[in-house]
């Protein structure tokens, strides 16, 4: 997790709750004590669950999940949207329309109408072909449609989770996101009641600087799981194409030696080799002579002899 202390979490101010006549009872637990008729939220625990938080966010988005920030008073706006931009997350920012969660397939009507008007408008958004008086309607249209879905725009499936501020607030965003067993963290003040949300921050959810630490915090671990997501990604990626390559290599094996086979099947038998036949070559004439002549001689000694 970033830096965060019990220091920062005081100079941001989130200790200061509300006033002691406006508490709801299950936050007992989490606040300190009063003074000067505040109540004091206890900024240790709230250094606790902030670190659970971040460790739950961090998980969810190493696994490839989303967070949905949302927070539409006047203090928060901004902040969600600049953070939820920065960590590649969807936010609502303007108002929470009823049903944005759990009738999302009317939602969906309305965010294809968005990306109709802005193909229309093109890239600079000038409307080109378009009458004027009616370029002007389809820009107001898609200026209304952009503040209320801009940032669920490319929203396909629900939310790994929702992050809130002021769950007092956003309760319809609350109620929605347990209908649909959606896990929530929010920052939860003294006059707020914590039951049903799956990781509460005790504390102040007025405070600008507060808001920003919190949200910050909560950003900063889903870029931190992406991270961790994008490299088990390319890890699995580049499994597969040596397993793909390992595959065609031996494919390639297998069809040399299957070419072998067929090459050595198609050539022809080599032909018997034909028999070695003694050929009579004929003596000279000179040597014919002489074979001739030696029987004589050889009879003609026995006469000399008598």
């Amino acid at each position: 997790m970033a830096v965060v202390s019990v220091k920062h979490l005081f100079e941001s101010g989130a200790h200061l709750g509300h006033k002691t006549q406006k508490w709801h009872p299950k936050m007992k637990k989490y606040i300190y004590g009063s003074k000067s008729g505040i109540y004091i939220i206890d900024l240790r625990q709230t250094l606790e669950k902030l670190k659970e938080a971040y460790e739950y966010v961090l998980n969810i988005s190493a696994n490839g999940g989303k967070v949905l920030f949302v927070g539409t008073k006047f203090q928060a706006r901004d902040i969600i949207e600049e953070e939820a931009l920065k960590s590649n997350n969807f936010f609502v920012n303007l108002r929470w329309l009823g049903g944005m969660l759990t009738n999302f397939n009317t939602i969906k009507q309305s965010i294809v109408k968005l990306k109709k008007l802005e193909d229309v408008g093109g890239p600079d958004l000038d409307y080109v072909g378009v009458l004027k008086k009616e370029a002007v309607r389809m820009e107001k249209q898609r200026r209304k449609l952009e503040a209320v879905l801009g940032g669920i725009a490319e929203l396909r499936k629900k939310p790994a989770a929702v992050f809130i501020i002021d769950t007092k607030r956003e309760f319809i965003a609350v109620n929605e996101a347990k209908k649909l067993g959606i896990p929530i963290i929010a920052t939860v003040d003294t006059n707020c009641d914590p039951r049903g949300i799956d990781y509460v921050i005790p504390g102040n959810d007025d405070s600008t600087h507060c808001i920003r630490l919190f949200t910050a915090v909560i950003a900063a671990a889903s870029i931190e799981g992406r991270k961790i997501y994008e490299t088990k990604v390319e890890e699995v990626k580049q499994e597969k194409e040596k397993a793909d390559k390992k595959k065609k290599a031996e494919a390639d094996a297998k069809a040399k030696a299957a070419a072998k086979v067929a090459a050595a099947k198609e050539k022809p038998a080599p032909a018997p080799k034909a028999m070695k036949v003694e050929e009579k070559v004929e003596a000279p004439e000179a040597e014919k002579a002489e074979a001739v002549k030696e029987p004589e001689v050889a009879a003609s000694k026995p006469e000399a002899a008598e």
